[in-house]
């Protein structure tokens, strides 16, 4: 294998910060329940079988949208069996470099709008003190606000429950920085795998019910941000809950 291989991964993945529920939106035919797939079933699965899938999830997970799945399916099979590398060093680094400038040139417009600046604490702050006085906004002891919009009828998940949803998320100065509505296709994810707002904000609806979550930076992405969204973001979300899985 090319001595360059792993710096060269380790760029890749540093190269682009996605938010995890986004990712998945992207790619959501990659991201399905182990049960999806002939080869793999959650309710037999060995010890091993387990740890393997957990490694290919979190590997996976990390990588960006643009990843083929057919060629990282080839290059695990591969590597697994240790198997001559078939790029040479200089294939890898010009690889590299081509991603990168692609990546540069055809970045989503809805995302270069949001300037990667930190967000203004002081501002996020007062919205919410604000936001928790108006009509039919209640808040958790997390801190976490909500508004019903519509409630459901079905089921409420649990943390550990795969959910399928439809949603939008924005700043608080209105700006949209993803929407699974705009795409036309609603997303499935563990409810334990995405930011403790939604773990917890979820388990408080039923199928089929849509409520808006005004969630506080420390329940969100805090100091760091994400991808699109600047650090210290308090963010609000438009969620429908499709069905719990």
């Amino acid at each position: 294998m090319s001595k360059a291989l792993p710096i060269v991964v380790a760029a890749v993945l540093g190269s682009v910060a996605l938010v995890p529920v986004f990712y998945a939106s992207k790619n959501p035919n990659l991201f399905q329940t182990g049960a999806k797939h002939s080869s793999f079933n959650v309710e037999s699965a060995s010890p091993a079988e387990k740890i393997s899938y957990v490694l290919g999830y979190e590997v996976a997970s990390q990588t960006p949208p643009e990843l083929n799945i057919d060629a990282f399916n080839a290059g695990a099979r591969s590597g697994h069996a240790h198997e001559a590398f078939p790029f040479t060093e200089q294939e890898v680094n010009e690889a590299y470099q081509q991603f990168v400038a692609a990546q540069k040139t055809n970045q989503p417009a809805a995302i270069n709008q949001v300037k990667p600046a930190i967000a203004d604490q002081n501002q996020d702050a007062k919205f919410l003190a604000e936001n928790a006085k108006k009509a039919g906004v209640k808040t958790t002891a997390s801190g976490l606000q909500y508004i019903v919009d519509k409630e459901g009828m079905g089921k409420s998940p649990k943390s550990t429950d795969v959910v399928k949803v439809n949603y939008e998320g924005k700043l608080v100065n209105g700006q949209v920085f993803d929407s699974s509505f705009d795409r036309g296709q609603p997303i499935e994810f563990r409810l334990d795998q995405v930011i403790p707002g939604w773990t917890e904000g979820l388990q408080l609806m039923k199928e089929g019910g849509e409520y808006t979550f005004f969630i506080p930076s420390n329940l969100a992405y805090g100091p760091e941000g994400k991808g699109p969204i600047p650090p210290n973001s308090t963010l609000i979300f438009k969620v429908q809950l499709i069905a719990v899985q």
